[in-house]
């Protein structure tokens, strides 16, 4: 029986909310992510698993701080000094745009001790485990760095390179399939776009035509028993009713408030045997991300309101953001230093935003030179909902003003 644990997407440096911590000195959203992985390490110590996968997706960008190798470094250390393999899968913000230039987690592939073993291009490797060998095909995040491509392609638009990409994967995932032994575990691990996939709030601002997309199918091939993906950051199977679990694991911790609603984990893989294999998410300690929409209602006091439905939150240490609805015509009164201090103890507030209901303008009424006085009324009443009704007195008024005024 051999276990491991499937992780990914950890992104050190995504820094979008928060502060730098006044005892550490390091931003407290990066602490958040280092604890979250930390609990994962802490886990597969535990339950002393074969090994662990890293799908993909190290860092925000290519070119992490010092800081932030630094602690993903000391993360991965543990795993080394309890024995524990690490399989690294390059992800797409792990690779540099420019042509030579090394990834950001190729550093792991030249330390000169054992444990560590870094796919950056199309691959398969041979593990053998202290419960037995596993065979591993890797995908890196596909591009033109890591895929030949052939010289008719060179001039060709980006979506058809794109396309020519997802085909030759496919191809290459059927290669290596071909390859592996049928009768020891396999595993296809990489940093894909599953066409089934369901995207978070972070990445939907990516443009998604330009990943290269693979149907569950193409991946959901003998002889594999579990399919670990990086990339998506929500979990998900994509294939729960058939054999093998194409599975994403999702990001460790949130990345913004389009995921604020998500679970956070990682996933913990058993192989009994060969056509045997199951998982269980397993939930890491997370920020929470809390926004709260107000509706503001106009007879009461708008700050009141506002500390009203804060009461109903738990927002101690979380990272808030407040959407404060405004009936239309109304004038913002809301207190924001009496709102920020009943925010102190949120670890961050993001901000306090005032969102205008504008008023749907009615139709202006259709006047002609040649109207009389009645007629110019008439026609005007009847664009005002809140006047069409009394229109005939006040038509009545306005004559008998207008007669009195030319006798007068």
């Amino acid at each position: 029986m051999i276990k491991f644990i499937h992780t990914a997407d950890i992104h050190f440096g995504m820094e979008n909310y928060g502060r730098v911590d006044p005892i550490t000195g390091i931003h407290t959203r990066l602490l958040d992510f280092e604890k979250a992985l930390n609990f994962c390490i802490d886990f597969a110590i535990e339950k002393d698993v074969d090994f662990l996968i890293f799908a993909g997706d190290a860092y925000k960008t290519a070119n992490p701080s010092p800081t932030q190798q630094k602690l993903l470094m000391q993360c991965f250390l543990r795993l080394y000094k309890a024995g524990i393999p690490i399989v690294i899968i390059i992800g797409n913000h792990d690779n540099p745009l420019s042509f030579g230039k090394a990834n950001s987690l190729e550093i792991f592939g030249n330390i000169p001790i054992k444990g560590f073993h870094v796919i950056s291009k199309p691959s398969s490797i041979y593990l053998e485990t202290k419960s037995g060998p596993i065979q591993i095909v890797g995908m890196p995040w596909p591009s033109r760095n890591n895929i030949s491509i052939q010289n008719k392609y060179l001039i060709k638009s980006t979506s058809e390179i794109t396309e020519y990409i997802s085909t030759k994967v496919t191809q290459l995932i059927k290669h290596f399939a071909s390859e592996l032994n049928p009768v020891i575990p396999a595993i296809l691990a990489g940093h894909l776009t599953v066409s089934s996939g369901i995207f978070s709030g972070s990445e939907k601002r990516a443009i998604y035509g330009n990943d290269p997309i693979f149907l569950p199918s193409a991946l959901a091939i003998e002889p594999f028993d579990y399919v670990a993906l990086g990339h998506l950051h929500r979990y998900q199977n994509l294939n729960p009713n058939g054999y093998p679990a194409i599975v994403y694991s999702g990001s460790i911790e949130r990345v913004d408030f389009g995921e604020r609603k998500e679970e956070k984990g990682f996933c913990h893989v058993t192989i009994k045997d060969k056509n045997k294999c199951f998982h269980e998410f397993v939930k890491t300690p997370t920020r929470s991300f809390i926004q709260i929409d107000a509706l503001i209602e106009q007879e009461k006091d708008q700050t009141e309101q506002l500390l009203e439905i804060l009461k109903r939150h738990t927002i101690k240490d979380a990272i808030v953001k407040i959407l404060y609805y405004l009936p239309s015509g109304v004038k913002d009164s809301v207190n924001l230093r009496i709102i920020q201090q009943a925010c102190d103890d949120a670890m961050f507030l993001v901000g306090i935003i005032p969102v205008r209901q504008f008023e749907v303008k009615s139709k202006r009424a259709i006047m002609k030179v040649d109207m009389d006085l009645s007629a110019l009324l008439d026609s005007y009443f009847e664009t005002k909902n809140d006047l069409k009704n009394k229109k005939e007195l006040l038509i009545k008024k306005t004559i008998e003003l207008q007669k009195e005024i030319e006798e007068n």
